[in-house]
């Protein structure tokens, strides 16, 4: 049972939906219907997630009911099935509905909010489970369905969808779950990065996308050289306004990404790496519950730093998991015992809770440690079997646990690693030779350095010289997000005042948790810096998407 969801897909489960929307501008909603199509299991009932929805009828259905409103899940719709079982005029329903203009799953972008500044924009996230603030519908992980849709926009925007567009409307054939369906509506252009892969961004972006995201092919090649072939037909993404809350969301097909990665020299690709590698670990084999979160998590971290090492080299892979174990170690030494192990205990608590680095650096070190201990031939070979073995599928803690036992038995202390607090002793530790470098002083020289030297040089900084390091280095003018959202922290941890008036227009022009949380945090540290976050954030939250806000209300309280 999935403690999330109010669904009984033991009883009776939706394997199919059929979208049929029109996007409301004017309005804030999106209108219209889904068909959802069932197989009866035990029950003439089907139990919906919905979260603020407003129910205008149920066709083929014997009644329904709306129920209370729990803070986390939503409301449960509970839809009396008509007639009987095995009759396939009985195994579907069409539920009208419309969306609320605060929907959590739904940013609705005024002009002035995207990069052309003349079009409203659209988009989605449904994960973890905001798919049922904009479709009624079985939101698990545990359940996956395949969907159509058809799409109706204004005129002169258009709709991009996580799916095949075929013959004007939207197709996916491959079962996914409901977190991953997406949906984006705006000013879009689109390039072609190779034979099956591409590009959409506003025109204003959609070059210089296309030249940071060139590798992508690449990639893709990298990653079916290791765990075989990639089973989505193409691969594109979709850059979207900077109030988007993550880097970036693997919606199969259409991987939606912020545009703070747009670096100018593609250092921060490795989010591009992160997102295809969850088209096998996640898409395809995914998490059947959010406790199992790090099934999805840890592995695509593994996964994306194999890429890593396969496109720009070792030294580049060595970087990014030496910074990942540090910034591990740096959060859950705040985080309480119950939060530091890899499966977690979520009930009567929002799953996006659990979306720290535990379940991505601990659960990727956990398999780098595997790979340590038997070899990276033979885990290379276990892991295709693994993405083979369970394609299409959902999958808990326990069915992992009972098929690495089979084929690759004892290979490390699992039950340690998975349900215990902390890292344990013997971990595979990553080392950089470049991080070594970078340790040894002041440098001389910095202009090959990547972001990711850049990072460590300034997190390494015990007691810094903030005028010294901005004078010579230039860092309060970066252009470089990472750099600048690194550079803005110290100056509040250490109250450098010529850097903190930039700290407003960052906080207003960026929407991604990574870099708001930890500003906002260390700004509510003291009385001053508290005026400074309210006055900020009340100008800054209406900009923020819904799930952002929410993050950021319980730090600095709501504005």
């Amino acid at each position: 049972m999935d403690v999330h969801s109010s669904s009984r897909p033991d009883q009776t489960r939706v394997r199919h939906l059929d979208l049929d929307l029109d996007v409301r501008f004017d309005r804030r909603i999106l209108e219209g219907s889904v068909t959802l199509h069932f197989d009866r299991v035990t029950s003439d009932d089907l139990i919906l997630d919905t979260r603020d929805l407003a129910i205008h009828s149920v066709e083929n259905a014997a009644g329904y009911e709306l129920g209370a409103a729990d803070p986390f899940l939503g409301s449960p719709l509970r839809i009396r099935l008509a007639g009987p079982a095995g009759d396939p005029a009985n195994d579907w329903v069409r539920v009208h509905y419309s969306t609320s203009p605060g929907a959590s799953g739904l940013q609705w972008l005024d002009p002035p909010q995207t990069a052309g500044k003349r079009h409203p924009f659209l988009y989605t996230q449904s994960q973890a489970i905001h798919a049922r603030s904009w479709i009624p519908l079985q939101d698990t992980p545990g359940v996956r369905v395949t969907y159509s849709a058809r799409v109706r926009t204004p005129a002169g925007l258009r709709a991009v969808m996580g799916a095949e567009m075929r013959d004007g409307h939207f197709q996916m054939d491959q079962p996914i779950p409901s977190y991953l369906i997406a949906l984006a509506a705006g000013d879009l252009a689109f390039r072609p990065l190779g034979p099956r892969s591409g590009v959409y961004a506003e025109p204003a972006l959609v070059e210089a996308a296309a030249t940071e995201f060139s590798d992508t092919e690449a990639m893709i090649s990298a990653v079916e050289e290791m765990y075989g072939p990639y089973r989505w037909g193409r691969y594109d993404l979709l850059v979207l306004p900077p109030s988007f809350p993550f880097g970036g969301m693997e919606n199969p097909r259409l991987t939606f990404t912020t545009p703070t990665i747009l670096a100018g020299d593609k250092s921060l690709v490795s989010l591009v790496a992160h997102e295809l590698a969850h088209s096998w670990s996640g898409n395809l084999v995914t998490n059947a519950t959010w406790s199992d979160f790090w099934l999805n998590e840890g592995f695509t971290v593994y996964v994306e730093r194999r890429v890593l090492e396969r496109v720009y080299g070792a030294a580049r892979e060595e970087m990014e998991a030496v910074l990942g174990r540090r910034e591990l170690d740096r959060e859950m030494a705040g985080l309480p015992e119950a939060d530091r192990v890899l499966h977690l205990d979520l009930t009567g608590r929002d799953p996006d809770e659990g979306c720290t680095l535990v379940p991505y650096e601990k659960g990727a070190l956990l398999l780098r440690t595997i790979e340590s201990a038997v070899g990276r031939e033979r885990f290379d070979r276990f892991l295709r079997s693994y993405f083979d073995h369970f394609a299409f599928r959902s999958i808990t803690t326990a069915d992992f646990l009972a098929y690495i036992q089979a084929e690759l038995p004892n290979p490390v202390g699992l039950d340690e690693w998975i349900f215990r607090p902390g890292v344990p002793a013997g971990a595979a530790e990553p080392h950089s030779d470049a991080f070594t470098r970078v340790e040894a002083g002041w440098p001389a020289d910095t202009s090959l350095w990547t972001t990711q030297e850049w990072l460590h040089f300034l997190r390494f900084q015990k007691d810094p010289d903030m005028a010294r390091l901005d004078r010579e280095f230039h860092l309060t003018d970066s252009r470089n997000s990472e750099i600048l959202h690194q550079w803005l922290l110290m100056s509040v941890k250490t109250s450098y005042q010529p850097a903190l008036p930039g700290i407003e227009p960052f906080l207003c022009s960026v929407g991604r948790r990574k870099f708001l949380k930890p500003i906002y945090t260390e700004l509510m540290k003291t009385p001053e810096g508290q005026a400074r976050a309210r006055q900020i954030y009340a100008k800054a939250r209406p900009g923020y998407h819904p799930i952002a806000q929410v993050t950021i209300d319980g730090i600095v309280g709501k504005v």
